[in-house]
């Protein structure tokens, strides 16, 4: 993303942080705001790739039966993997120093830990505590939300301490 297009959308979403300055920072707002966009666009990649490419229909490929949920799944995910990496690396948390391979991967780890995460706090939600699974999914994606937050903040996009020479 070049600088004067990494501006104007910098701008764009800075314009809708002005009524929330007090209460949230432009960071968070800026991670909400970017975050919640990519997971929009996932769901509907998802949406249209199940209904309407796959209509519902298990593919029969390479001698595998995949069905139409877990290969819609993949193909969002190919889209909103990257594109998720890269709002968070330009836009979100420019100020990281860490090497881009290194970003990445970190990223990699951390979407397969909150992938993991989803599978583990729906289940508990839903079948050890008895929850519907709409506010289930709800608490999930809040939760998860946070963890990955805080992990891109300080892991994935961590700005690293220049080494003072003595």
């Amino acid at each position: 993303m070049n600088g004067n297009n990494r501006r104007k959308v910098l701008s764009f979403i800075d314009f809708f942080h002005k009524p929330f300055a007090k209460w949230i920072n432009q960071q968070t707002f800026r991670y909400l705001a970017c975050g919640g966009s990519n997971a929009m666009l996932d769901v509907t990649i998802y949406y249209i790739s199940y209904h309407f490419i796959l209509n519902e229909e298990v593919v029969h490929w390479a001698g595998l039966n995949i069905k139409p949920h877990v290969l819609a799944f993949v193909m969002s995910f190919s889209i909103s993997f990257p594109l998720g990496f890269a709002l968070s690396k330009f836009l979100v948390f420019p100020e990281s120093n860490l090497r881009g391979r290194i970003q990445l991967f970190r990223y990699a780890v951390l979407v397969g830990m909150c992938i993991i995460l989803n599978y583990v706090f729906i289940r508990l939600f839903v079948e050890v505590m008895g929850l519907y699974p709409t506010p289930s999914k709800i608490l999930t994606t809040g939760l998860v939300a946070i963890f990955s937050y805080v992990s891109q903040r300080n892991f994935t996009f961590k700005v690293k301490e220049a080494r003072v020479a003595e």
